[in-house]
Formats: structure tokens, sequence, C-alpha cells
């Protein structure tokens, strides 16, 4: 039997690839966070689905390992399965079910599918980093936002904020201060995919005093990233040839 850890992208059908769409209908059982699962329901009532809460990574993907061992198995992810995805989860913990054929679908991560929002932020060399502190160490996020905002990268920023860090951001943007200008073109992208969908391009300064949530998608350029016609442009350097 095969599990299929499916990334099927921002939340909005139109988003998901034809090979994520493929996997999940060539699947008898669909396992992800309850979230994702009550999305996916919308797109495929036919289905059989298990889900489990936040923070329930490890017992999800064991479910999904154990499913399918008798069965075809999708283990959703929003965005894509390796990008802060179970795909490495699933793979680390497969070392128990050597029956099990494993197969990773990607999809469009909120750093492509925001970016595209915006206009072309990402069109150079680009980190993206996430500033939730739970399986990272605040030190080690620290440094890596020092260390991407010094080598000039365009930096995406993945879980901004929580109401249990609400300041996580506006202490992020302090740490690129320090070798960002105030005045660098950054963009925020907001429930990427969905009804409610909304972006803004702003400063630097700026973004540092604006409140985001854990659906926001952050975006901050490099010292060639400019504004134009209100969309975020990062210049590749074609005109330059």
């Amino acid at each position: 039997m095969k599990l299929y850890v499916v990334g099927f992208g921002s939340g909005s059908r139109q988003g998901m690839t034809l090979e994520a769409e493929t996997a999940i209908r060539n699947s008898d059982l669909i396992i992800g966070y309850s979230v994702y699962v009550q999305i996916l329901k919308n797109w495929f009532p036919e289905k059989e689905y298990a889900s489990t809460g936040m923070r329930q990574e490890k017992e999800r993907v064991c479910l999904a390992l154990n499913e399918a061992q008798t069965q075809n198995v999708s283990l959703i992810c929003s965005g894509d399965a390796e990008i802060y995805g179970m795909a490495g989860l699933a793979l680390e913990l497969s070392e128990n079910y050597p029956d099990v054929e494993i197969e990773i679908i990607s999809g469009v991560t909120a750093a492509i599918s925001g970016g595209a929002l915006l206009g072309a932020p990402l069109t150079h060399d680009f980190a993206v980093i996430s500033l939730s502190d739970l399986l990272t160490p605040a030190e080690k996020i620290r440094k890596r936002l020092k260390s991407a905002a010094e080598a000039d990268f365009v930096i995406v920023l993945y879980n901004p904020s929580s109401r249990n860090r609400p300041d996580y951001l506006q202490k992020a943007c302090d740490i690129l201060l320090e070798s960002k200008s105030p005045e660098t073109v950054c963009g925020i992208a907001r429930n990427i995919g969905r009804k409610e969908e909304s972006t803004r391009i702003l400063s630097l300064a700026e973004l540092r005093n604006t409140p985001v949530d854990m659906f926001t998608t952050v975006f901050i350029g490099n010292s060639e990233t400019r504004s134009i016609n209100g969309r975020m442009v990062t210049p590749r350097g074609y005109r330059n040839v």
C-alpha cells in the first residue's frame, strides 16, 4: 500500500496541483490537521477522513503510516509537503514501516502564491524563515534573521505572530532594521487563496507596527526591491545586461 504526503496549496481549489488531486482521488483515507481536513471535505466529500489537532503532528503521521499498511492514504499539508510540512517527519518515522511506500507530492507554498499576489518579490535570491519557536530555539531564529538581512536576501516570514506571541514580528523587524533601511519595500499577503484574501505593500518601518496573524505571510525586500505601479518587484538585473 502507499502513503502520499500531499501539499494541497494555499486553500483554494484552483491552487491545488493536478498531481495532488490525483493522489487524493487514489487514496482510500485522507488524514490531516482538522482545519485542513475540513477544507478538503468540501472538495472531496466522498472520501473517508481522519484528523488530529494542533501539535499532534507525530500522532497524525503514525496514524497515517499505520493505515497505509492496508490501504492507500493521503497525509495532507497546506502549501507544500516539505516546507514546514509533514514530509520530513513521515520519512523519519517510516523506518518502522518498511512495507509502506511513500510518495511526496509537492504543492504551492505561501511564499510563491503570496509573492504572485504582491507582484514579483522573489525574482532573486531569497530566504524563508519561520518565526515560530515551538520547534526552533528563538536564538537560532534571531541568528538566521540577522544573517539573511546582512546578506541582503529577500526574506519571507512564515508564522509571524499568534495569540501567545503577538510581538514576534516587531522583534524580527528590529533585528532586520539593524542592517536594512527603514524604507525597505515590504509586503504582506493574508488568507491567500481564500475569500478574505488581501495584500498590502508598505515600508519596513511601517511593517514593524502592523498587526498580523498566523494567516499572514510577510515579505521583506532586499536593497533593490521596488514598488512599481502598486506591485512589489525585486529586479533580477536583466535591464543591466
